[in-house]
This record gives structure tokens, C-alpha cells and sequence, in this order.
């Protein structure tokens, strides 16, 4: 598989955990910083994202698939080999390297909404 393949799935991963945070971990930071108005105006303006919280266990399984297939992709991708050209390899390198940072950052928020979702509601 080519590098773009890992950078898609790393965007799809990074968009799956985003929903992680509309459910859980943006309700969450609204009511802690004493701002509950705002987040029932944010739910009168944008009333599907109720459906975020009430579903949050699809959300998150769907969320844990998309990162298990961009994890298994940037694992298989290491090894392949890249252009000889000089610029081409330096590209391929970037891409690899970017595509890494993405899928962090993805794991990041996903274990962020997480915490907010299953972990914060028992203290």
C-alpha cells in the first residue's frame, strides 16, 4: 500500500475521534468552565449532537476500528521502501512522518473523549 493510503486512514482515524469530543469531552469542558448556557445554545443550535451522546458506544467502536486500521497501516507501511530519488525519498519520508503525527494525534483526542466519556463520570 502507498504512503497516501496511510495518510487517508490517518485522516478518517483523526475524524472518527473528533466525534469522541462532541460527545463527550466538549459537554464536559462546557459545564466545567461554568458554562452550561453555552453548551444548551450549542444543543438548541445543533440539536444532532444529542445523538453523539446517545450513542457514544457506536461512536467509540467505530472511533477504536478506524484507529486499529490506521495503527495496523502505519505498522505494515514502516518497512516499505522508498523512491531512490533523492526528492521522491525525502517525500516519502515527510509523508511517513506526517501521516505518525496524524494517527497521535487522532489516539490523543480518542483516549481524550475516552476519559470524559467512561472515566470522569465515576469521580
Amino acid at each position: 500500500m502507498k504512503d497516501g493510503g496511510n495518510r487517508t486512514a490517518s485522516l478518517l482515524s483523526l475524524f472518527t475521534s473528533g466525534g469522541t469530543l462532541i460527545c463527550c469531552a466538549l459537554p464536559a469542558l462546557l459545564v466545567s468552565l461554568g458554562a452550561g448556557a453555552a453548551l444548551s445554545s450549542l444543543v438548541a443550535a445543533v440539536p444532532q449532537l444529542v445523538w453523539f451522546s446517545l450513542h457514544k458506544a457506536v461512536v467509540f467502536g467505530v472511533g477504536a476500528l478506524m484507529l486499529a486500521a490506521a495503527g495496523i497501516l502505519q505498522w505494515r507501511a514502516r518497512s516499505l521502501p522508498c523512491p531512490a530519488d533523492p526528492a521522491l525519498a525525502a517525500a516519502c519520508g515527510a509523508s511517513r512522518r506526517s501521516a505518525a503525527r496524524l494517527y497521535f494525534v487522532s489516539l490523543a483526542i480518542y483516549l481524550t473523549g475516552a476519559f470524559f466519556a467512561f472515566l470522569a463520570p465515576l469521580f
